[in-house]
């Protein structure tokens, strides 16, 4: 049938909704009206209106009925639209304070692991060193304060740096040198005249005692060991070994 027939309107799915709408609050009020009444005339009334005629009802979309009916669906629609909108918002913003939370919390464990990690690294390192230290000390001979312990000290620490000498060379060079007096200065030769006079006990000058020096014996052309280290390290350079010299170097 055509939908431009007389007394006939197709419905679309919007006004079905509308229409069920109305259809809702009719049968509400009727509802309350029956209820309302105490009277024996509201007893006969569904009697009354079981022989009354259906009246004929035609929908009108233009209506002000449906259009009130139309904008409260739609607004309550909108309303539970933002509703959900909001609700997912603040789920999303709780999930991702959760996981910020959790990755924090994360991080400073890590980061508390790794210092607790370092510390006892350190700690280890420290009491390796120190027993290495203990070690060394425990194996560390004690050496006369005398030309003898001078010499052997001096060979001790030779020894560690891969200095080559033997106690006979250092001491014929020594006993040439100096007669064995770690106070002894040269003050009358070339090397004096130049303003660098020979000192100690193997009479060295200071520019070979600074280019020599062996770090672990004080740095004092007048210190004993020291003075013996140092020109060792210079004869071995030169001669190969202190052993090689046999005159003034």
């Amino acid at each position: 049938m055509s939908a431009n027939t007389p007394g006939h309107y197709r419905l679309n799915k919007k006004h079905k909704i509308s229409i069920a709408g109305v259809a809702a609050l009719s049968a509400a009020a009727l509802t309350f009206s029956l209820a309302s009444g105490g009277d024996a005339s509201a007893e006969t009334e569904p009697q009354a209106l079981s022989h009354a005629k259906p009246v004929a009802w035609a929908y009108d979309a233009n209506s002000p009925q449906a259009k009130a009916l139309h904008t409260s669906l739609t607004e309550q629609t909108n309303a539970i639209g933002l509703q959900a909108e909001k609700a997912a918002a603040e789920a999303s913003a709780k999930a991702k304070a959760k996981r910020v939370a959790a990755a924090k919390a994360k991080a400073k464990a890590e980061a508390k692991a790794k210092a607790k990690a370092a510390a006892k690294a350190a700690a280890k390192k420290r009491a390796a060193e120190k027993a290495a230290a203990s070690r060394a000390a425990a194996r560390t001979p004690v050496f006369a304060n005398n030309l003898d312990g001078w010499i052997r000290e001096a060979l001790f620490i030779m020894d560690k740096h891969d200095i080559p000498g033997t106690y006979n060379g250092i001491y014929k060079n020594v006993m040439r040198e100096s007669s064995g007096n770690p106070r002894a200065i040269n003050n009358w030769d070339i090397n004096a005249i130049n303003g660098v006079p020979s000192k100690g006990l193997l009479q060295v000058i200071y520019p070979t005692f600074k280019a020599y020096h062996v770090p672990g014996t004080k740095f004092d052309q007048y210190d004993p060991v020291a003075n013996i280290v140092a020109a060792c390290n210079y004869a071995a350079d030169r001669y190969g070994t202190i052993d090689n010299v046999n005159s003034a170097y």
